[in-house]
This record gives C-alpha cells, sequence and structure tokens, in this order.
C-alpha cells in the first residue's frame, strides 16, 4: 500500500493538473501521478477522448458503483505501475464526494484531499487561453458548467483538508504549499549533513579524509573556490580537485553539488569535469555561484607579492559579487551557456536528499587560521573558513549537521613568503630539515613532498600550534579530529594500521590533541595512500 494518497479536487482550470505534473518532476522518485481521465480510458478504451464523453461516462460510473469505481481503478494502477509502498499517488481528480469517501474508507488516514480554488471570471479566462491537450475540449467553459456534476465540484471544497486559492497563489506557491503538506520537504530537520574543515592554514589532508569517508554519502558538496586543491591518493598517482568534491572517483555513485556560495572558473572546472569522467546528471552547479573572470586574476597580483595568495581571482571575484550588483554588471554561473547542463538549484536537490534521508558530506576548503573574519587579518583568504561559512556557502542549515571533522595535521603548514612581504604569522616556525630528523624521514623528500596543491610552492612549517587547536575547536565545535601526517612524528607509524602500534610518544601527542579539542581524535592518517587511514570511529 501505498504511503500516502493526495486527492486533488476543484474546478476545471484551477490548477490540479498543473500541481501533479510539477510535484511528480521534483519528486520522480517518490510521486506518481494518476489522472482519473487515464483510469477512464482503461476501463473502456472506445469513450472517446473528449470532455464531455468522458463526463457522461465518469457519471454513469459513479451511479453503478456510488463512485467506488475510482478506487477500484486506482487500487489497480498501483498494482499495475509497480509503484513501491514508500510511493506517494497524486490523483488527478474526483469529481464528487463517494469518490473521496469510497478512497478513505480504502486507505483510511494514509488520504489527503487537496481541493483548488479560483473565481469563475479567472478560470473561464484561463479555460480559453489553455492548450489543446489529449483531451478535446468543448468550446466554452460555460458549457463545461452544464455539465451537472462539473458544476457542483466546488462543493467538494467543505471537506476538503487543504484549500488552495490559485488566484491568489503562483504555481509556485501553491507547489510549495502542497508539498509542505504532503510532507515532501520533511516534518523536522533530521540531521543527515557531515562538515569537513581544516582546523589550521590550509593543506591539513582534507582531501584524502574526504575520499575515504565519501562512500557512505548519497550527495558530497563542495564549496570554496579554485584557490584551494585536494590532494587524493589513487593508484599510485595523486588527482587533485580544485572544484569538485574530493571524493568523487573513490564513490562514483555519489552526487556532486558546488554551492551558491562558491567561486568557480567555468574553464577549470569544465576541463575538471571533463577528466574525471563526469556526467552531467551527476555534477550540479548552482545558478549563483561566482564566476571568476580574466580580470579578476590579474586583479590580485598585487596580493600574489605582498601575502603568498595563490592569485586565482577568488577574492576579486567574491568583492565584484558584492560590489557589481547592478543588473546585468555580474555574470554568474547560470549566465554561463558551457555550464548550462550542470546548472540546477541545489537547494532544492539538497531537499530532495533531506527527505529521502540521504546522508550529505560538506568538504570545506583552507583552514580556520586562514578565515576572514577569524584569522590573522590581512593574511587570510577571501572567505569565512569556519563550519559556518561552509554551511552559509552550501545553503544548508546549521540544524542538518550530524557531525564535524576537523582536520588537523601535526606540523602545520603554511606556503613560503613572497620575496617582498610573509604569508603570515606561524608560532614557532621551524625547518623541514629539523622535521625530518625527529621523524626519520628523508629530508630532501619531505621537501620535495611538501609543495602546494594549487600553485606548486614550498610550505613553511612550524610546531603544533596549541593555542590555534583550541581556537579552531571554539570555533567549529567539533565532533571529531582528523589527524593527519601521524609519520611526521615517527616514520615508524607508515606502517601503523591499527591505533596500538602507533608509537607512545604519537599516542601521547593524540591523547593530548583530544584533551585541548574536546573531541575524539577518530580518523589518523598514517600516509598519504587509499589504506593510510585508521578508522577509529563510532559512527
Amino acid at each position: 500500500m501505498p504511503k500516502l494518497i493526495v486527492v486533488l479536487s476543484g474546478p476545471v482550470g484551477s490548477g490540479k493538473s498543473t500541481l501533479a505534473t510539477a510535484l511528480a518532476a521534483q519528486f520522480p522518485e517518490t510521486v506518481f501521478h494518476l489522472k482519473t481521465h487515464e483510469c477512464l480510458t482503461a476501463l473502456n478504451p472506445k469513450v472517446p477522448k473528449e470532455r464531455k464523453a468522458l463526463q457522461e461516462f465518469g457519471e454513469a460510473l459513479d451511479r453503478t458503483t456510488k463512485g467506488k469505481w475510482v478506487l477500484t481503478a486506482l487500487q489497480k494502477r498501483i498494482v499495475d505501475k509497480g509503484i513501491p509502498p514508500s510511493g506517494i499517488i497524486i490523483l488527478d481528480a474526483a469529481r464528487i464526494k463517494s469518490q473521496i469517501e469510497a478512497i478513505r474508507g480504502g486507505y483510511g488516514r494514509d488520504v489527503l484531499h487537496i481541493h483548488l480554488i479560483a473565481p469563475d471570471e479567472v478560470l473561464a479566462k484561463r479555460y480559453k487561453n489553455r492548450k489543446q491537450g489529449p483531451i478535446k475540449e468543448l468550446p466554452t467553459y460555460r458549457e463545461v458548467l452544464a455539465n451537472k456534476t462539473e458544476s457542483e465540484v466546488p462543493k467538494l471544497g467543505e471537506a476538503a483538508d487543504v484549500i488552495i486559492d490559485s488566484q491568489q497563489n503562483t504555481p509556485d506557491d501553491i507547489f510549495t504549499r502542497a508539498a509542505c503538506h504532503i510532507g515532501l520537504y520533511g516534518r523536522d530537520y533530521e540531521r543527515l549533513v557531515d562538515v569537513l574543515v581544516g582546523g589550521q592554514y590550509g593543506s591539513e589532508g582534507k582531501g584524502q579524509i574526504a575520499a575515504h569517508l565519501a562512500p557512505e554519502y548519497k550527495v558530497l558538496v563542495r564549496v570554496g573556490g579554485p584557490n584551494a586543491g585536494h590532494s587524493v591518493y589513487e593508484d599510485s598517482k595523486i588527482v587533485k580537485f580544485h572544484h569538485i568534491p574530493s571524493g568523487a572517483r573513490a564513490s562514483p555513485h555519489s552526487m556532486l553539488v558546488f554551492g551558491p556560495g562558491g567561486v568557480l572558473n567555468p574553464e577549470a572546472i569544465l576541463e575538471e569535469a571533463n577528466k574525471n569522467e563526469i556526467e552531467f546528471d551527476r555534477l550540479a552547479i548552482d545558478p549563483q555561484a561566482m564566476v571568476i573572470s580574466k580580470d579578476d586574476i590579474l586583479k590580485e597580483g598585487g596580493l600574489k607579492k605582498s601575502i603568498g595568495s595563490t592569485g586565482q581571482g577568488v577574492g576579486a571575484a567574491t568583492a565584484r559579487k558584492i560590489m557589481g550588483r547592478k543588473k546585468g554588471a555580474t555574470l554568474l554561473a547560470g549566465d554561463i551557456p558551457d555550464l548550462k547542463p550542470y546548472i540546477r538549484d541545489t537547494r532544492t536537490l539538497l531537499e530532495r536528499a533531506f527527505w529521502a534521508g540521504d546522508k550529505v558530506l560538506l568538504e570545506g576548503t583552507q583552514g580556520t587560521g586562514l578565515s576572514l573574519h577569524h584569522g590573522f587579518y590581512p593574511y587570510v583568504t577571501s572567505r569565512d573558513t569556519t563550519v559556518a561559512g561552509c554551511l552559509a556557502e552550501a545553503g544548508i542549515s546549521p540544524s542538518r549537521v550530524r557531525k564535524v571533522v576537523m582536520v588537523c595535521r601535526t606540523y602545520p603548514i603554511r606556503v613560503q613568503n613572497p620575496e617582498k612581504g610573509t604569508s603570515g604569522p606561524m608560532s614557532q616556525e621551524i625547518s623541514w630539515d629539523v622535521v625530518a630528523k625527529r621523524a626519520g624521514l628523508s629530508a630532501k623528500k619531505l621537501k620535495q613532498a611538501e609543495k602546494t596543491s594549487t600553485t606548486n610552492r614550498d610550505r613553511r612549517v612550524s610546531e603544533f600550534d596549541w593555542v590555534l587547536l583550541r581556537k579552531s575547536a571554539s570555533l567549529n565545535a567539533p565532533t571529531d579530529i582528523a589527524l593527519t601526517f601521524a609519520d611526521y612524528l615517527n616514520a615508524a607509524n607508515n606502517k601503523a594500521r591499527r591505533f596500538d602500534q602507533l608509537d607512545q610518544n604519537t599516542i601521547n601527542f593524540i591523547e593530548e590533541v583530544e584533551r585541548i579539542s574536546a573531541a575524539p581524535v577518530s580518523l589518523i592518517s598514517t600516509r598519504f595512500h587509499y589504506h593510510g587511514i585508521i578508522d577509529r570511529r563510532s559512527w
């Protein structure tokens, strides 16, 4: 038995079919549109597909079955179409009270009756202007109302669960109201979203953690812009993601979303989608996402020289999105022809996922220490990199959040200082030679590995910053910590496959991280490899 039967009623032209069609289109795996005129045709294929003939045939059935024929036809159609128990039927439409009573008798409380209304003059005008459909219409609305049953349809509103005036409400208003009554948006805010953020200055190893977690999620969401690159190990090679969620290849079944607060380079995102063989229907780019122009990239030349910016144009584009609010002055993703196949309203897509109970992984970029508002200004990026900022960019309510995973590396890094400036302060800066000596690693290999993902520049390194850890924990309230580069504490950790195989100093370090952050270290990266993560989660 279906989850819910939604019975529509209302005069001809009140918007019943428009509503039913829209609901089925927006929720194709859940909502099934059944039309009573198709039921009539199925019962007697010889009946002409004309409104008057169908009216007369329906009335004859009503007299002989007292309206129960609709229930019988509905039950048969449900079986014939193979509609699942989780399905929602939109019956378009009931014409007499006994039809609705029969359906309520058959399905009890699992029936919702929505009645649409509009003034007669509005209905007459709509009827005059309507396009010819599969049913041959009568010449005038007056002739439609000449049918006694049709003329008494407005009385069905007396027993309806919901009445919507289609003159006072736009089709989108009607859709929204009906969808909420049906429960298509969910009746509460189930916590289905897990958020991954950086706890330091970026390059914490979020890409590999995201790829490790990705197979557990139906939807993967990326925010930020191409000034951040996330690296993922795959079959002895490194795959870098600048726009697309880092779990795209690790979880080929997942939907990929680029949120409305993101900033993108059209050519780069198309190249990335093509390189990773992402189909049009798998990647959704919100039309509100900001587009980087060539001028944006040129404008950031000064920042590259002064604070070590990646110079990808993200900051300039973001500023232009704010300052260029004159109509037609600024192009968004929805305005770019080449992006059209990927453009979708991602809020609607996410709402659909939430209704279905699908889990969502939101992948933040950069690190909390680079937050525009909470980092060491002016040595910051052009966005808020905290959980709150990522949620705002994606268009997801904080009430949806289940887990917050904050990624920290054992030795924080920042990009190298520009020739005539600095990339920003670091607590107790040291050299890679010191790290290599402590861990028993090759200093040469370490320096080769520690290049930035986007610009391939050297990185600065420092002692672990406990003050920054506490600040980031305060801003993000993580439920879990992912600690990366455990092999930088001791090269022997590279061989660890279980927590108890880590060296004691590393275990002590982890316990201190848990104490300062007030969150368990539930993911530990021991090497850059898809089998290099010790997973201690209980979720």
